[in-house]
């Protein structure tokens, strides 16, 4: 797996644990805005056209 791809699943990875905590902790506006985040990050990991 290179870098980059790794490097990626980590970001969106991180983004839902953080979306999950911050859900929990009630904080619904910050919630999505990491959410979008993590969906931003994970259209990197989507098979590019050659």
């Amino acid at each position: 797996m290179p870098l980059a791809r790794a490097s990626w699943i980590a970001v969106v990875v991180i983004c839902a644990i953080a979306a999950i905590g911050t859900f929990v902790g009630g904080y619904a506006g910050y919630g999505f805005t990491i959410v979008a985040v993590g969906l931003a990050a994970s259209v990197n990991l989507w098979p590019h056209a050659t």
